[in-house]
């Protein structure tokens, strides 16, 4: 079967364990995923299978992808992504079939991979928590980075010294989230802590191996 799935974030709540413990979750809308195409280790050195997600209106795809959607007879969609499957389970995994929340159970561990807020250009102390500098006595360099450059030798700027930059809109996975509850009616998975990026981001969910 395959060990991922698509989704996207709906929110955060929280919800009471037996013993009345408070476990603060992420509540996702993972699924259902369409198989769209399978990768074969004769045809394409690797087996996986591709997963469609979000449908999409046949005016928003160009002709070669609309193309490739009506070669194998299944619908159009917005995302699409991989995943990694063994030669057994590809063989039960057929074009068209569907992948649902339920391939998950309560317990499992699994990693999250989203896109990250975008916080636009910001200084060194919000991008990196710099303290910064001195707030009274004459100083006029509050939240300034202070000297980057070096001596004579090697006179010059390390490459990879933080500075103030772009900050969030990059890819971010979190590993070792636990499933709290699997919703299958309602497509739901909420799972222990936070995931990256905003409401209604999409997210990849894979069950980790060894877990």
């Amino acid at each position: 079967m395959v060990e991922g799935i698509l989704g996207k974030k709906v929110g955060m709540t929280q919800v009471f364990t037996e013993d009345g413990m408070v476990i603060p979750v992420t509540v996702i809308e993972a699924g259902p995923c369409t198989v769209v195409c399978k990768r074969t280790k004769e045809k394409d050195g690797y087996t996986a299978v591709q997963l469609g997600y979000i449908p999409a209106k046949r005016k928003h795809l160009n002709k070669p992808l609309l193309g490739q959607f009506e070669k194998r007879g299944v619908p159009p969609f917005r995302v699409l992504r991989e995943f990694p499957v063994g030669e057994d389970a590809l063989s039960e995994l057929e074009e068209g079939k569907e992948i649902k929340v339920d391939i998950f159970e309560k317990g499992d561990k699994v990693s999250v991979t989203g896109k990250s807020k975008g916080k636009g250009f910001q200084g060194a102390m919000k991008r990196h928590g710099f303290s910064g500098m001195r707030d009274s006595h004459g100083s006029r360099y509050h939240r300034t980075v202070g000297a980057i450059g070096q001596h004579t030798f090697p006179a010059r700027v390390f490459k990879g010294l933080r500075m103030a930059g772009q900050m969030g809109n990059k890819k971010v996975t979190v590993r070792g989230l636990e499933v709290v509850e699997v919703i299958p009616e309602k497509n739901l998975l909420l799972v222990k802590g936070s995931v990256p990026g905003a409401r209604n981001g999409l997210l990849v969910i894979k069950r980790m191996k060894g877990r």
